[in-house]
């Protein structure tokens, strides 16, 4: 059986280094238990979330309300589970998050905002689910030419799709797949600003939400990038697996649910 080492963040204390065994889905049994952890007796758990709703009120009147706004009690738990359900850390984070999905107008992105870029296909949300469920986002990097598009609107398709994928996920589910193809990548694909974008995004405004992520058929010239880029997706970097078409093909979809650019 394969290993690797894997740097958890702390949940229930200091960070977790552990060599885990390497399954087809990022999750190995201690994994689980971890984030099973991270449940609370409902009580517990609604009485924080008044007092989170309670700090943003009184602390940021100026942020939206309603869905994703400051009083989304559905929000507040998500941010505070991520937070380990600590109200000082909960608040710190949320605040920012909502700030931001209200400067960078996320509740304005739709699919005509994002029709001529959406339109190269060098991004989709996959109108399957993968054999553990879970929505999937697939990115084309050999589409991308960072040189020739808008970085602006490369950030708002990346943005919708990734509220497009979640807007998927069951409600026995928390988070999503994302898959980046790698065949064909070149050098002017190369994007060390967009990729650190993403995994920000992912990391300070949707936490907790990308369950996995495949580099797939990565080539040499990815490497470099890689090894630049690591050390900036903080946690994020565990749940990198470097695999192949033919391990994606096996181990994450069946026939019917295969996107179709990985079809024999």
């Amino acid at each position: 059986m394969a290993f690797q080492l894997v740097l958890r963040p702390a949940v229930l204390g200091g960070p977790l280094v552990k060599a885990t065994p390497l399954v087809a889905n990022g999750y190995s049994s201690s994994t689980l238990r971890i984030r099973n952890c991270l449940t609370m007796d409902p009580l517990k758990s609604q009485k924080l979330v008044l007092d989170v709703k309670e700090r943003l009120e009184r602390e940021y009147t100026d942020l939206p309300v309603g869905r994703n706004g400051r009083d989304d009690e559905e929000m507040i738990l998500w941010f505070l589970k991520d937070r380990k359900y600590s109200i000082d850390a909960a608040v710190s984070k949320l605040h920012k998050a909502i700030r931001w999905r209200h400067e960078f107008g996320v509740s304005d992105l739709s699919e005509e905002s994002v029709k001529s870029l959406a339109e190269t296909g060098k991004a989709y949300v996959h109108d399957n689910f993968d054999v553990y469920g879970r929505p999937v986002l697939v990115v084309d990097a050999s589409k991308h030419f960072p040189q020739k598009q808008d970085p602006d609107e490369d950030e708002k398709l990346c943005v919708f799709l990734i509220e497009k994928a979640l807007s998927k996920v069951p409600a026995d589910k928390q988070d999503i797949l994302g898959i980046f193809d790698l065949r064909g990548f070149g050098t002017e694909n190369a994007d060390l600003k967009f990729l650190t974008f993403l995994f920000d995004v992912f990391y300070y405004y949707y936490p907790r939400r990308l369950g996995q992520v495949l580099f797939v058929d990565a080539p040499f010239v990815f490497k470099p990038l890689w090894r630049f880029v690591k050390p900036m997706l903080k946690q994020y970097a565990s749940l990198v697996r470097f695999c192949s078409e033919k391990e994606v093909r096996e181990e994450y979809f069946t026939e019917d649910t295969l996107p179709a650019s990985f079809r024999k």
